[in-house]
């Protein structure tokens, strides 16, 4: 075990120098000038290339990349250009509301997508399970801004349920989790209901039946615990989505997670904040798929880790 984890998390560990070095890429082929964006449309020339220069964005770029890796292995994510602020500042401050919401959202989507899978694997190839995929497939087609704004104006300005948006109580996070749960919930269900229907066919389960267990007992004892292996994966694969954030939601209901951050981020070109983000984001990825790969044989002893 401990020389497996050891060798995930190398081989995370160049996962996530990958990831540093393509977006580092990608931003320094990108058009739009940092220092420009500092000194403003009415800046002379001259200003902008100081302003450059103090940055060292006039450095060739293995330089840049090679003195931001310098800092990031000293745990420095670099600073804001707008903001005047460290990264890891900014990215802290709005790590819990996006922790938050990730909660929220998944353990919407479990609820949704887990019962839903569960109760049409069980009533394969009735009307109930066709109906069922029929929502599942809109859910996973709906617009998420069409979403959220829906949900906005049935509960929160017709009904008056929930607050419009914001950050603070229990009654804010409703509203963005379900819509991200609705959303996910679709996946959930479309994959838990091929992977019951597979176990449903397996001899064991036949065994169990000739033994005279109720269908429940089966359903509960036997059946989801080897169903549910493929969930894990997917939780693992969605911590990371969220904690990216999701930019639609958060902007909808004016959520003040990372997601934003990195929206605000993208808008005036500031790369520390972006590459702080990005591998944050990633970094959770990575992380959730080891933890996924690790609570696997817990659930079922027979997978083993090599």
């Amino acid at each position: 075990m401990a020389s497996y984890i050891l060798r995930r998390l190398l081989q995370s560990a160049l996962i996530l120098l990958g990831i540093t070095l393509v977006t580092f890429v990608l931003l320094y082929l990108v058009p739009a000038d940092p220092a420009r964006q500092i000194a403003g449309r009415s800046a002379t020339a001259e200003t902008v290339a100081n302003i450059r220069a103090q940055l060292g964005l006039d450095q060739p770029f293995f330089v840049q990349y090679w003195r931001y890796l310098t800092g990031l292995l000293q745990g420095d994510l670099g600073r804001s250009y707008l903001q005047r602020t460290e990264v890891s500042e900014l990215v802290a401050s709005r790590l819990p509301a996006t922790l938050l919401l990730m909660a929220g959202a998944i353990a919407c989507e479990l609820a949704l997508g887990l019962t839903i899978g569960i109760i049409a694997a069980l009533k394969r190839n009735s009307r109930l399970d066709n109906g069922l995929m029929i929502f599942s497939f809109i859910s996973i087609s709906a617009p998420q801004f069409v979403v959220g704004i829906l949900l906005l104006y049935v509960f929160a300005v017709k009904l008056g349920w929930f607050p419009i948006g914001g950050y603070g109580t229990f009654a804010h996070l409703v509203l963005p989790a379900v819509t991200l749960g609705f959303l996910g919930g679709g996946w959930y269900s479309r994959m838990m209901r091929s992977s019951m229907i597979d176990v449903l066919g397996q001899d064991f389960v036949r065994t169990a039946r000739a033994k005279g267990l109720s269908k429940w007992r089966i359903v509960l004892r036997h059946v989801l615990p080897n169903a549910i292996l493929p969930i894990i994966a997917m939780i693992g694969i969605d911590i990371g989505l969220f904690m990216s954030g999701i930019v639609v939601v958060e902007s909808v209901f004016g959520w003040p997670g990372i997601g934003q951050l990195a929206w605000q981020a993208i808008q005036r070109v500031d790369i520390p904040i972006i590459m702080g983000v990005t591998l944050v984001s990633a970094t959770a990825i990575v992380l959730g798929n080891l933890l996924a790969d690790l609570t696997a044989p817990l659930i079922d002893p027979r997978i083993k880790l090599k």
